[in-house]
């Protein structure tokens, strides 16, 4: 059964690969603090449907726990370790299978095996604080080899730690006018893109949410990440096919080589 990726906006993705369904960094909100969904509506009801939830780093906008609330008793949850100790409210999550999880781990679910890899990316849930958990991207093997990257900028082993990949699902832009370090934009998402070589990449952390009362603080940082980087991507890496989504849409990849 050839792999399906849904993207819901921001990193939130569903992957459906060998009979089993993952759910990406789950954020269900209208808003988050200081952020507002400017782009598609929130996912709907079957969107909370996983049987393995992967939660890439402790950002708010990543780890949320009233979304993470809103998923069935017995979802299983792959959280980076530490997080238990620096998101006090995964306490209350108890109906959830929890498991911490840190680069190198691998946890198979079903017929699927997650794969657990590095990202360079600042992980701690609060800006400040001697507390640190481990940024994580994922790998999942089953009908396709699927590599999800949370947050992450580019760092020199990331083709050699991610290894061969069939699709690559990359975050183009940010929720804010300006990205910081440990992030990629369009042209270093292409140049990932370039490192990794796999067969199909869905750009992803781009268009959705954006601060409130910014909106012409540099919009184009908003509204055209996906497009450019399909256009770098297709200098870089003019080999890949790259699938430029919209929320609540499908694609299943090539993935034969």
């Amino acid at each position: 059964m050839p792999v399906e990726i849904t993207w819901w906006g921001h990193a939130t993705c569903t992957v459906e690969d060998s009979g089993t369904r993952v759910l990406t960094d789950p954020l269900f909100a209208r808003r988050l603090a200081h952020l507002r969904r400017r782009r598609g509506a929130p996912p709907p009801p079957e969107a909370r449907v996983a049987d393995v939830v992967l939660v890439s780093h402790l950002h708010a906008d990543h780890l949320h726990v009233p979304s993470l609330a809103r998923l069935a008793p017995g979802t299983r949850l792959l959280v980076p370790r530490g997080a238990l100790a620096q998101v006090p409210g995964l306490r209350r999550l108890g109906r959830l299978r929890l498991t911490e999880v840190a680069p190198g781990d691998v946890v198979r679910v079903d017929d699927l095996v997650v794969r657990v890899v590095p990202a360079r990316h600042d992980g701690r849930r609060l800006p400040v604080g001697p507390h640190r958990s481990p940024a994580l991207g994922f790998v999942l093997e089953g009908g396709a080899r699927t590599y999800f990257a949370g947050d992450t900028g580019l760092f020199e082993s990331m083709a050699e730690e991610v290894g061969p990949v069939d699709v690559a699902i990359l975050p183009v832009g940010g929720w804010g006018p300006y990205l910081g370090p440990g992030h990629l934009d369009a042209g270093r998402a292409a140049e990932a893109l370039a490192r990794l070589m796999p067969r199909s990449a869905v750009p992803v952390h781009y268009g959705t949410y954006w601060p409130i009362g910014m909106d012409a603080v540099r919009p184009h940082e908003f509204h055209t990440p996906g497009e450019e980087f399909v256009r770098l991507a297709a200098h870089r890496a003019p080999e890949v096919s790259v699938h430029l989504l919209a929320h609540g849409e499908s694609v299943r990849p090539k993935v034969a080589r």
